[in-house]
């Protein structure tokens, strides 16, 4: 059975280096980070021209998520509208699907004439640079729903504005925003 649901990508995120090495005090690295309208993804290895493209370290996380509908219960949460998810250091902001939902599971995002396929590998976990790039705070905020890490399963053209996901599990997309939720210890 497959399930599908409207999407959009919001934004998609290039950058040719990394700008979150050491310490937040000691201010982030000067390296570019481009919204294109379009992306090629390449199957276990990433996105052309992102700093992680084709890093074995990187495997699980050739490409990352976050949700819209979380980003902006940040902007909400702390009275800033004018934060940009730019600085999330996320690739693909998306409309529409609740990514924790997705760990572990193969997605595609199909754009009428092409597709590309993923798994979802792993939460995409806040830093603490988060609280010195976005507000004091926004670390603690995206615990268990900063995004998503995902393996890159087939080539294919991202490209911003409507998609539709297809996934084998359903999605409860009033949680697009919640946090993981964490198993209780007895």
């Amino acid at each position: 059975m497959s399930f599908t649901y409207p999407v959009e990508l919001k934004h998609i995120f290039i950058s040719p280096g990394h700008n979150y090495f050491g310490k937040p005090k000691d201010g982030p690295g000067e390296h570019p980070t481009v919204d294109v309208a379009e992306a090629q993804a390449r199957a276990g290895r990433g996105l052309v021209g992102d700093r992680y493209f084709g890093v074995p370290a990187h495997y699980d996380a050739q490409i990352t998520f976050i949700a819209w509908e979380v980003f902006a219960a940040l902007q909400a949460e702390f009275k800033r509208p004018d934060l940009s998810p730019i600085l999330t250091r996320r690739n693909v902001v998306l409309a529409g699907a609740a990514l924790n939902q997705l760990i572990g599971q193969e997605f595609s995002l199909d754009f009428g004439d092409h597709g590309v396929s993923f798994l979802g590998a792993k939460p995409c976990n806040p830093c603490a640079w988060l609280d010195a790039m976005l507000e004091p705070g926004a670390h603690a905020f995206l615990r268990g729903r900063g995004g998503l890490r995902a393996r890159i399963l087939t080539d294919g053209l991202l490209r911003r504005g409507p998609a539709t996901l297809h996934t084998a599990v359903p999605l409860d997309l009033s949680a697009a925003a919640a946090p993981i939720a964490r198993p209780r210890l007895p």
